[in-house]
């Protein structure tokens, strides 16, 4: 056996031991008692995937930011006109004044989602590591859920572009009543934070799968490499990964071809009002499905009890101690901070590069709810068929995670360059309405596998999942602040973002190929073996 197998072995040993002792999870939970955990049941993983098709991101992500940016438009004007004296229109200018300056529309909505994801930023790092300790998770889902369900209702109260500036000010004292540029920004926190703590159930379910269980017995009994046990946990982490990105897909085919069906009743293409209603019943829509499908994952997740409390710390302090530790840690986890470098930096360029072609797309086509609509259908129906054939084509020629993540990466920085050459020319640059046809069947095809592969590399370089999680959510308000800055100097190109995109994820790319997968084993078993012993979290002296 290898030097490197033997590390493996111990690590999964080790693994298997620390689950099973009291002193790791909250006491008395009888699951525990013996070295074998709860099985994950193929009724609890359907649950787990059903829930994905309502948290999909069509209120909080598409329409939501579509029609936050369609009520900034119709209440902005032509700045080459004296102030609200002229509408804005397809081939003009857009601003309004905001925070202390007129900026471009676009400008407003980058803004925005920068602040809003600082919020999250405040919040996560507070209750993120909740997930990884004690029982909290499951009801923190339940509760921002709700919340986030709750605003989706709420938007029907907002169709009207007169009420910008109140939510402004709104948001800016605080998330207390709904106004449009709120409802964007506690939404967008609140869906953030339900995905966070459902995704942080992820490794558990993987590991509790009874083909996994088995597979560590065998490894402990002698009977299996470590090499054979770490591929076979690899690859099922990434089957349900890819499996719960393809359901999501299924899913939000068919409620976006309902969705089509209200629009035709609503006569959303008669008028400009009739559109921007439409938008906020599109939204309350989604919010309703997403109740529907959460109820299952509420009722059969096996309440799996997470790590014990380090001594001296409380739910409200263990977020910035962890935290704390993983950076103190830094030097004995190198594999691991490398990957979180890159996470942080890539997340980062790729939600913000998502959102600056967002607003491009929306003036493209006017902000037509049925348009924007049916562009999903073509977006999503490539995401499931590209998330798809991305893990066939894994499955088939074992292709390792760090593998297939290298040449995911390769294609976002392509989007990027694809914005760029925008810049200093109308021809190109996610200017034309064919342009936003073929990038949604891009985006689908060949980015979207990044949300699960990106998500798989994680449970496989570190011990708390929830924590690059929380980084992952939390590390997107930069690039939107410096994008909105920088379309603010640039006298409002929108495209000029892509330049700092591109340098941000080619930089970010360097960090993700320096990872070594087998040595970050080794590193997190020692740091698995000082935390049980309470080291890591112990005072330095």
């Amino acid at each position: 056996m290898s030097e490197k197998d033997s590390d493996l072995k111990v690590a999964a040993v080790d693994d298997v031991e620390l689950s099973a002792q009291p002193d790791r999870t909250e006491a008395g939970d009888s699951s525990i008692s013996g070295a074998r955990r709860r099985s994950t049941t193929r009724l609890e993983l359907w649950a787990f995937y059903v829930y994905y098709i309502g948290n999909n991101g069509l209120s909080g992500f598409n329409f939501g930011p579509s029609q936050f940016q369609n009520l900034l438009f119709l209440a902005g004007y032509d700045p080459s006109q004296p102030p609200f004296t002229a509408p804005c229109g397809a081939d003009t200018d857009c601003v309004l004044p905001y925070l202390g300056r007129v900026r471009d529309v676009n400008s407003i909505v980058l803004l925005t989602n920068g602040i809003s994801f600082a919020l999250q930023a405040a919040v996560l790092l507070l209750i993120g590591a909740w997930a990884d300790y004690g029982r909290w998770r499951p009801n923190i889902t339940i509760f921002f859920t709700v919340l986030a369900v709750a605003v989706s209702f709420a938007w029907l109260g907002v169709d009207d572009p007169s009420r910008w500036q109140a939510g402004v000010a709104l948001y800016i004292l605080g998330c207390t009543l709904f106004a449009p540029c709120m409802l964007h920004s506690c939404r967008l926190m609140f869906v953030q934070c339900a995905l966070t703590f459902w995704t942080a159930a992820f490794p558990g379910l993987a590991r509790d799968l009874p083909e996994v269980q088995d597979s560590t017995e065998k490894l402990i009994a002698g009977e299996k490499t470590p090499s054979e046990h770490a591929d076979l946990e690899s690859m099922q982490r990434n089957r349900i990964s890819n499996i719960s990105f393809a359901v999501c897909s299924a899913g939000e085919i068919v409620i976006l071809a309902v969705m089509v069906g209200i629009l035709k009743g609503l006569h959303s293409d008669a008028s400009t009002e009739n559109n921007t209603k439409a938008f906020s019943v599109l939204i309350a829509f989604s919010g309703g499905v997403w109740l529907l499908c959460a109820l299952p994952w509420f009722l059969l997740e096996k309440r799996r009890p997470g790590l014990a409390l380090p001594a001296g710390a409380s739910m409200l302090t263990i977020g910035f101690k962890q935290t704390w530790v993983a950076l103190r840690e830094c030097m004995r986890l190198k594999q691991t901070f490398l990957y979180l470098i890159f996470y942080f930096l890539m997340g980062d360029v790729l939600n913000t590069t998502v959102t600056v072609i967002g607003t491009l797309q929306n003036s493209v086509v006017s902000y037509s709810t049925l348009q924007l609509t049916l562009l999903l259908i073509v977006g999503i129906v490539a995401q499931g068929a590209g998330i798809y054939l991305f893990w066939l084509v894994q499955k088939r020629f074992q292709i390792s995670t760090k593998a297939m993540l290298c040449f995911n990466v390769f294609w976002i920085l392509i989007l990027t360059v694809w914005g760029l050459i925008g810049i200093h020319t109308d021809k190109f640059g996610f200017k034309h309405v064919w342009e936003i046809w073929l990038y949604q069947a891009y985006y689908g095809l060949m980015v979207c596998p990044w949300y699960a592969y990106s998500q798989t590399m994680i449970s496989e370089v570190f011990l708390f999942f929830a924590l690059f999680s929380v980084v992952g959510k939390t590390s997107a308000f930069i690039g939107p602040l410096v994008s909105s800055a920088i379309i603010t100097a640039s006298g409002n190109n929108d495209n000029y973002p892509f330049v700092f995109l591109f340098i941000l994820g080619a930089l970010s790319t360097v960090f993700l190929y320096l990872v070594d997968v087998g040595k970050s084993r080794a590193e997190c078993e020692e740091f698995i073996q000082a935390e049980a012993k309470r080291e890591a979290f112990a005072d330095t002296p």
